[in-house]
């Protein structure tokens, strides 16, 4: 069985090594000239199955409206006349039910868990390298009134699996000593002790060379211009260059873009693109002891901070604006703001930092979109938002199962698509 694979990101190179290890050959396409280029390249760094609440929740409508008109609000929804971007919209505020978001959180945390266990797993038999830190997840707060309701989502995790556990502010200080030096009073936190951190990106291409080894053939620079199907069946797809490639089933792993190349097939995706941002800075020796060690994540803020060896990486907030891809400095400035208020000893050499923006392919729930569309020999697996780091293993396992008829170790119908 031949398999092509668009996308050469986390969840595309994910799926190519759960795909080979079975003995099926797999192509990889990717319009970029290497692997990791684009979502995956620059991210929060964090395997958080703690951070599965979804940004649907009964407290989202509420908060996104004090945010409108703020150029450096933490979810930027910026006006456009973009039906599809209206039509996610309104689901978005659908999923924002308590019911909704409590089974949104179930599913996520069921693949999110199943993907940690299989990545420390490949981990150990691969001896991949990329600057992994096995520390935990600390989330912390500034606000009693969020720290509040994080104590309530933690106990719902803890119900589904994930180990969140409330702490005092004495505790984070202990946990993340770092957090000492804060110009923000820190009221509280919860904390995942089996949470992970590591450089996506190195993960992606490690991982890779791996996939090579067992035959899988990786194309880049490639643009997909058509897919040929007939008789609802995938068949082969075109490239700008005139080549036709054809297969026995078709994998897109191609994240926001998976939308606008299934659209002329008549599949509309729920998956729009929420862009984020991230700044990498560079720790030199004697900066080193005032960064945080223990990955963070600032719920107030939606910021996510990862140590990366050298490195100190912050991520976060979600600007909806299509597909446009120019870095904003009105959206970098509350990045660097943060990282000064919350650890002012670090210092920030503007000319030295690496910025970055992505589009994460969001679902209006936060749930992926993973298995067979109606159309016999094409899969999904794309929609990870926020979550592509975390769930990326586990992603291609569960593909792999319903790609060769196997059952699943968790149930794939809450991943199936849903047209939007």
């Amino acid at each position: 069985m031949h398999i092509l694979i668009l996308g050469a990101g986390l969840i595309g190179v994910a799926s190519a090594w759960h795909l080979a290890r079975e003995g099926l050959k797999v192509t990889v396409l990717d319009r970029q000239p290497g692997v990791a280029r684009e979502t995956s390249f620059a991210n929060g760094g964090q395997i958080s199955t703690s951070h599965a609440e979804p940004w649907a929740n009964p407290r989202a409508p509420q908060k996104i409206l004090a945010w409108l008109g703020r150029s450096d609000a933490p979810l930027l929804w910026r006006w456009r006349l973009d039906p599809a971007q209206w039509r996610w919209g309104l689901r978005f505020l659908g999923e924002c039910r308590a019911t909704r978001t409590r089974e949104n959180i179930r599913a996520i945390l069921a693949l999110a868990l199943m993907s940690r266990e299989k990545l420390k797993a490949l981990r150990q038999e691969l001896s991949l390298d990329y600057d992994c830190l096995e520390c935990g997840i600390l989330h912390v707060y500034t606000d009693r009134g969020e720290f509040a309701h994080a104590v309530l989502q933690a106990e719902t995790m803890r119900r589904f699996g994930c180990d969140r556990r409330p702490v005092s502010a004495d505790e984070c200080l202990a946990i993340e000593p770092a957090l000492a030096e804060s110009r923000l009073p820190i009221v509280g936190g919860t904390y995942t002790a089996d949470d992970e951190s590591g450089d996506a990106h190195r993960f992606a291409v490690g991982l890779a060379e791996h996939c090579r080894r067992l035959g899988v053939r990786f194309r880049f620079g490639e643009t997909v211009c058509a897919l040929e199907v007939r008789e609802k069946r995938f068949h082969a797809l075109q490239l700008a260059s005139g080549e036709r490639i054809s297969a026995d089933c078709l994998v897109v792993a191609a994240g926001s873009f998976s939308t606008p190349l299934l659209a002329p097939l008549g599949l509309r995706l729920p998956v729009y693109p929420a862009k984020g941002y991230s700044v990498t800075i560079p720790l030199e020796a004697e900066a080193s002891q005032w960064a945080p060690r223990v990955s963070l994540i600032d719920d107030g803020a939606k910021l996510v901070f990862s140590r990366l060896g050298a490195r100190l990486r912050v991520a976060g907030t979600a600007e909806f604006a299509g597909y446009d891809l120019s870095i904003r400095d009105a959206r970098i400035a509350p990045l660097l703001r943060r990282v000064r208020a919350l650890f002012p000893r670090v210092p920030i050499e503007e000319d030295k930092i690496e910025r970055w923006c992505g589009l994460r392919p969001a679902t209006p729930g936060n749930v992926p979109l993973i298995g067979p569309t109606p159309i016999e020999g094409l899969y999904l697996n794309t929609g990870h938002g926020t979550l592509g780091w975390t769930m990326a293993v586990g992603s291609g396992a569960l593909l792999a199962d319903l790609i060769l008829g196997r059952a699943p170790e968790i149930d794939p119908s809450p991943y199936r698509m849903k047209e939007a």
